[in-house]
């Protein structure tokens, strides 16, 4: 009796458990089961957007997607039962398309294809919809064998405008760690306003919810966001007038720069020399790495943010803006002999035979070396500084571009930080004149130039959104107007450094020429050696700054360097004065003589 209690007891205990467990199942699990049961047949699919276009101002292309088709083999073909059906399909695509040779097909098919994947492999990238369409239904129609459409970046202008544009690229672990989007789309901006304005560009993920059954299939939509739509992006450039830059500028590098003055719009923007961004959105050979990497004109330096360069004398406005902030009278003149000594040393002006009496105006309008180094000791190099520091010199632009370099806008402090050493009186002296430890990119020289043709100081700028109201910075408009004298006596005064180039003009301007040396030429020596008897990377860089027209209340300020390029107004005079004469055809400039 015992024994069969004991039984009745095991019995009930496993019939209750059986109920307590079915009672678990079917209630209290239930809303878990259902939520890992939609997770099982609802499969969420992103759809990205096509990237934005990148317009000039006139709504042409100069960045823009191109349809075409990838070819895509099964995997796991490589095994002996297969292998004859992977050299058909690898046959027929170099038959069909010579440019891919067998053995890079069976290079990329190796390199992908693993017992551990069951992806097609993408053999080629990408092939133009208008030399695949005609293969296509052949193509389609194989076993083995996928073929996906694919949206390729273009840059149909090439190698004009590359350094603002840039170019994209596969993203990095990195770029997918710090941009989602990435992981979707396999490409990012990498350099340019592919780069700054990435975020746009690439738009808002569009996604679809769908249920799915067991074997993969589609059963229902259930809810859809459409990707965005709006990602183009217009920029400041006009492209005809980028094109005509390119293909007149005199030199092997250097930089030119075509200025809205009042609004800081860029119409103009080249960094020389240019390359081709095509070449880096699938890729580039390490061959053709190198080959650019090595050249000693730096194509992939943007030389408009980047290249720091001494100013030589485009500077010296502003240096004599500081003599007059500073106490120096404007009837201030000094004569000028040719030469300054102080102690031991001889500090030369680039006229041997000296300027004579010379003054504010003329001591720019003839680049009167002197004139800088006599005002410069009466004035000392902070407050130099601090006046060219106020006009954006040492300082970025906030142009909307990445990496933009500060240039060096030097001081006592700053010696003494940098270098651990005193500031000596000579630094003072050819500083002044925009030599020594002076660096300026060009683009805060136009920027700067567009303060001494308004008296305000943009923001340099491609895209209307990144415009800001131009900095008001104290200043005398007596002292502005000398220092404006000057510039347009450059011009139109028969000793101006550019008379010979602009005499001629129906557009009035105002400028400056300099000439930054890039090796020391002794100072002792009794004349100064030619640039044309020095190799070539050691003549000097070639500056010209103005704006114009000059009466005009609609300025445009080109600021130009060549570099190696020799003294400023011979190697970029000519180019400037045509620049102009190009924004009058094109309807820029209005105003004439």
């Amino acid at each position: 009796m015992k024994r069969l209690n004991l039984i009745f007891v095991f019995i009930f205990i496993v019939i209750f458990t059986l109920l307590a467990r079915v009672y678990f199942l079917s209630i209290k699990s239930n809303t878990y089961y259902e939520e890992l049961s939609k997770r099982n047949y609802i499969k969420k699919i992103y759809d990205v957007p096509n990237r934005g276009i990148i317009k000039d101002r006139n709504g042409k292309a100069l960045a823009m997607n191109k349809l075409g088709f990838s070819i895509n083999l099964k995997p796991h073909l490589r095994s002996y039962k297969n292998k004859k059906n992977l050299d058909k399909l690898i046959s027929l695509i170099n038959k069909h398309f010579p440019e891919y040779e067998k053995e890079e097909l069976y290079k990329e098919y190796k390199k992908v294809d693993s017992p551990y994947k069951h992806d097609f492999v993408k053999v080629v990238k990408y092939i133009p919809y208008d030399k695949f369409f005609k293969k296509y239904t052949l193509f389609n129609s194989l076993d083995n064998i996928q073929i996906k459409p694919e949206v390729k970046r273009i840059y149909p202008y090439r190698q004009n405008a590359s350094h603002i544009i840039g170019y994209v690229g596969k993203a990095s672990r990195l770029d997918i760690e710090n941009n989602d989007f990435s992981k979707h789309s396999g490409i990012i901006g990498k350099i340019g306003l592919e780069k700054y304005y990435n975020n746009k560009l690439q738009g808002e993920l569009g996604y679809r919810n769908i249920k799915v059954n067991a074997l993969n299939k589609e059963i229902e939509l259930l809810e859809e966001k459409k990707p965005s739509t709006d990602n183009d992006l217009t920029i400041s450039i006009d492209i005809e007038l980028q094109e005509y830059v390119q293909n007149i500028f005199p030199g092997k590098g250097g930089a030119v720069i075509v200025m809205d003055a009042q609004t800081g719009e860029l119409l103009t923007a080249s960094s020389f020399p240019e390359f081709d961004n095509n070449i880096f959105v699938d890729g580039i050979s390490v061959k053709e790495w190198n080959k650019m990497r090595t050249d000693f004109n730096h194509p992939f330096t943007n030389k408009l943010i980047n290249g720091k360069y001494p100013p030589g004398s485009v500077i010296k406005m502003g240096v004599a803006l500081s003599f007059l902030e500073n106490g120096i009278p404007p009837n201030y003149s000094v004569y000028c002999t040719g030469v300054l000594q102080i102690g031991n040393r001889k500090f030369r002006c680039w006229k041997q035979s000296g300027h004579g009496k010379t003054g504010f105006v003329k001591a720019i309008r003839e680049s009167c070396d002197d004139f800088f180094y006599k005002g410069s000791l009466k004035v000392g190099i902070n407050k130099i500084s601090t006046t060219l520091g106020k006009y954006g010199i040492g300082q970025k632009t906030g142009i909307d571009l990445d990496n933009e370099h500060y240039g060096t806008n030097p001081n006592k402090d700053w010696k003494l930080k940098r270098h651990n050493l005193p500031w000596y009186v000579g630094e003072t002296v050819i500083t002044s004149i925009g030599q020594g430890e002076m660096l300026t990119t060009p683009m805060q020289i136009a920027r700067y130039t567009a303060f001494l043709a308004t008296g305000k100081l943009p923001k340099p700028h491609f895209a209307k959104d990144s415009y800001e109201e131009p900095l008001e910075i104290p200043h005398e408009k007596k002292h502005l107007n000398i220092i404006r004298k000057g510039m347009y006596e450059v011009n139109n005064h028969k000793k101006g450094t550019l008379y010979k180039y602009s005499r001629n003009s129906k557009i009035i301007m105002a400028g400056k020429t300099g000439t930054a040396q890039v090796v020391s030429i002794p100072q002792s020596e009794k004349k100064r050696m030619k640039e044309s008897e020095l190799e070539y990377y050691h003549r000097s860089h070639a500056w010209v700054t103005s704006y114009g027209p000059y009466d005009s209340d609609r300025k445009y300020v080109i600021t130009a360097i060549v570099e190696h390029g020799g003294h400023g107004g011979s190697a970029a005079g000519d180019m400037v004065k045509k620049i102009y004469h190009k924004l009058q055809e094109l309807g820029y400039i209005k105003d004439t003589k």
